[in-house]
């Protein structure tokens, strides 16, 4: 516990001081349209971060509480990564023909649903809002900031502000995590473990209002259809190499990091045979994790005024977070090792988000930016599926994460040469 209390502590300091830093370092926008339409965004988007980080949480134990088998669980979790795998690349291409606003709300929707399907004790309709939350995942992450580039760049900001708009996203959605884990604790503690899903479709609902009386809409390429999207998408990736390392990166990074969620749990747990064995802190460690990516996110926007995004991503990002993720490896069961390593890799976390964003803006052509966005997360969700599959040592998978990381260490190296 005291371990874990105290890197969190100065993680709270280094946060702080970085952040009063970064303010006198960082020219101070003055342009009021500017500041009026990315608080408008920051609203919107934090409003559906909140919607997905609520039921995080809860999602196993409420299965638990239904006396469901360990294997129905995984099951259920294998449909949600493999629906938005399959139905991902859909949804985005309507985004792109149909608008992206309109897909926003559609988020919000499925997303709702999904949760309302909780209040079932019944495989086949848990499984329904499996697939409902897989979709609505593909979504949220591919039409909001889909949105916002085009917009940015119809309404003639100056290009470089996308970044600023990227990285308090990373920031307040960090901040948003940590409240939401709050929130959806004293819900199930008072109401029972569905109640944080509840929370979450008031959370969406508002989301759905807000974007539908102060956002405007955007599209893509209208006149194609979902298949020609979808084809158009794919002959856009062969023909460009840079768009290709883009989507590689982001599949493999990203696969890396969700497998992680999965395991930092057993990775920081004392052995079984330790004498004393008293539970991690989980919430402690999370709020950790949380500002580590909050303070990668402030060094994203120190650093990319004196450096291109493409050079730092190699060595600041690819390599450093794979070399992070050894540390369970070549150090199983210490914990202060362990935790110090997955601390960096959350900072190499929290400056990877806004970089990619912002790659994509400069890459990934407008006309098909949602559908390219969910091509990209194919691969990443088959990834993941193949680890939740697979009864892999724990070992073996940070073996494969530190295999990922580093051919996308790679991928950006190869980027950066073109």
């Amino acid at each position: 516990m005291t371990i874990f209390l105290v890197g969190f502590l100065v993680l709270i300091v280094f946060c702080v001081i970085l952040y009063f830093y970064s303010r006198t370092a960082l020219p101070v926008v003055t342009d009021i349209s500017f500041r009026n339409f990315k608080r408008s965004y920051l609203i919107v988007y934090l409003l559906a971060a909140a919607g997905d980080w609520l039921q995080g949480p809860y999602v196993y134990a409420l299965y638990q509480s239904y006396g469901m088998a360990t294997h129905d669980i995984e099951l259920l979790f294998v449909a949600g990564f493999g629906s938005s795998m399959l139905f991902g690349t859909v949804v985005g291409s309507v985004a792109d023909k149909y608008g992206r606003k309109t897909n926003c709300i559609l988020y919000g929707i499925l997303y709702s649903l999904s949760c309302v399907t909780k209040h079932f004790n019944n495989f086949s309709i848990l499984m329904v809002g499996r697939l409902l939350g897989g979709i609505a995942t593909s979504i949220l992450y591919s039409a909001f900031e889909s949105w916002v580039i085009l917009e940015h760049h119809k309404r003639g900001f100056e290009p470089h502000l996308l970044g600023s708009i990227f990285s308090h996203a990373v920031v307040g959605n960090s901040i948003v995590a940590i409240c939401s884990g709050v929130v959806a604790q004293k819900a199930a503690d008072f109401f029972g473990y569905v109640a944080p899903f509840d929370v979450s479709i008031i959370s969406l609902v508002i989301m759905c209002i807000v974007i539908y009386f102060t956002w405007v809409e955007n599209y893509g390429d209208q006149s194609a259809s979902t298949m020609q999207s979808f084809g158009q998408s794919l002959k856009t990736i062969r023909a460009d190499a840079k768009i290709l390392c883009l989507g590689l990166i982001q599949s493999l990074f990203e696969g890396a990091m969700y497998t992680f969620v999965l395991e930092w749990t057993p990775a920081l747990s004392p052995p079984p045979r330790s004498s004393p064995s008293s539970p991690i802190p989980h919430g402690i460690i999370f709020a950790g994790f949380m500002v580590s990516i909050m303070i990668g996110s402030s060094l994203f926007e120190l650093i990319r005024k004196s450096r291109p995004i493409e050079s730092f991503m190699r060595l600041m990002v690819m390599l450093i977070s794979s070399a992070s993720l050894l540390t369970p490896v070549f150090f199983p069961g210490n914990q202060a090792l362990i935790f110090s390593g997955f601390l960096i890799f959350e900072v190499c976390v929290g400056i990877f988000w806004p970089s990619m964003s912002t790659m994509r803006d400069l890459y990934v052509p407008e006309a098909t930016r949602a559908t390219t966005m969910n091509i990209f997360r194919v691969p990443l969700n088959l990834i993941v599926i193949l680890i939740l599959t697979q009864n892999f040592p724990m070992k073996t998978i940070f073996i494969l994460c530190v295999c990922f990381l580093f051919v996308a260490f790679l991928c950006q190296w190869w980027l950066f040469r073109l």
